[in-house]
């Protein structure tokens, strides 16, 4: 591809989005409006020739400057941490697209991020508050049998709450054989990825659909009296989960902000710490950019640091 300047690759651009990336048009129309902000900068700088190869960390520098400084129309207010990233996400993803078609470029790793100190702290389960949790649910009842599948499946997969309310009975083909499974799933912006199951969340997914004695086809549905002979569907919704989830939270003493995606926080920061490369974690999230996973690395560097501190720093060395 011929090198122009910058603010005329952007068709190219949203084809290579829509094709390559396969992201959903309503994506497509926030990266394009996000990226003409860079493109403003760039005509208000008088670089609107700017080539790719000639974008400096300078000019990245001074971008993010402009962000810092930019009202938002519609409060009135200066650009929040939080939104000015959109912008240089946007920025990284279009760095990426030239990486892609080798157009000589900054790395998209240059395009740091702005630190946002309201960012609400990710809250997930250490290991004895998720057996405490996965051990709540009575085990003797099909509702008990229910609601610990969920608890593992979740924990298990990382899957989205909509996600899981979307299995099917007949995604789960499971014998006395099986020891582990995957399924596919359909994510935001239609995306499908592979989740997998573990042995244990499997062991307990088979217990209950072995004790089911409807025709259902959701996997997990509702028990509220009376629906049996209603005929009707039965399918749980992502508010009953949540209730379900807030529920055995309680039960087991744990705190009260937790919820299902406390779940989800917990399988992410649990491969980070088991030492899952971050790309990996983003492909079983299911998340588009990997902007949105990094979010567990302020948790996982504070693991690393807290083992630093407690097996290391010379300890048998002399004074």
């Amino acid at each position: 591809m011929h090198e122009k300047p910058i603010i005329q690759y952007l068709i190219n651009y949203l084809e290579y989005s829509e094709i390559e990336k396969g992201l959903s048009p309503k994506t497509q129309e926030n990266y394009s409006r996000f990226l003409k902000k860079f493109f403003t900068w760039l005509t208000l700088s008088k670089l609107e020739e700017l080539k790719p190869s000639k974008l400096t960390p300078e000019h990245i520098w001074q971008y993010r400057v402009y962000l810092s400084k930019n009202v938002d129309p519609h409060s009135g207010k200066i650009l929040k941490k939080s939104t000015q990233n959109y912008y240089l996400i946007a920025l990284r993803s279009l760095l990426e697209f030239f990486v892609e078609k080798d157009i000589p470029s900054l790395p998209p790793s240059k395009v740091k991020l702005a630190k946002d100190k309201s960012e609400k702290e990710v809250k997930f389960l250490n290991l004895d508050q998720l057996e405490r949790l996965l051990k709540t649910p009575d085990q003797n009842t099909i509702i008990g049998l229910r609601d610990r599948a969920i608890l593992e499946t979740l924990f298990s997969t990382g899957l989205r709450v909509a996600e899981l309310t979307s299995l099917s009975r007949d995604q789960f083909r499971i014998s006395n054989k099986t020891q582990d499974l995957e399924i596919a799933v359909v994510g935001k912006g239609s995306k499908v990825r592979t989740v997998y199951f573990s042995q244990r969340a499997v062991k307990w997914l088979k217990k209950y659909i072995d004790a089911r004695k409807d025709l259902d086809p959701a996997l997990f549905i509702n028990y509220k009296p009376g629906e049996n002979k209603k005929n009707a569907p039965r399918r749980l919704t992502t508010r009953s989960i949540e209730d379900i989830v807030k529920k055995y939270i309680k039960i087991a003493g744990l705190p009260v902000m937790y919820t299902p995606h406390t779940l989800r926080h917990s399988y992410a920061t649990d491969l980070l710490i088991q030492g899952v490369d971050l790309r990996i974690v983003q492909e079983f999230l299911g998340h588009r950019n990997i902007a949105t996973t990094q979010i567990y690395t302020h948790v996982t560097n504070k693991h690393l640091k807290d083992i630093h501190k407690k097996f290391h720093g010379g300890k048998l060395l002399k004074e």
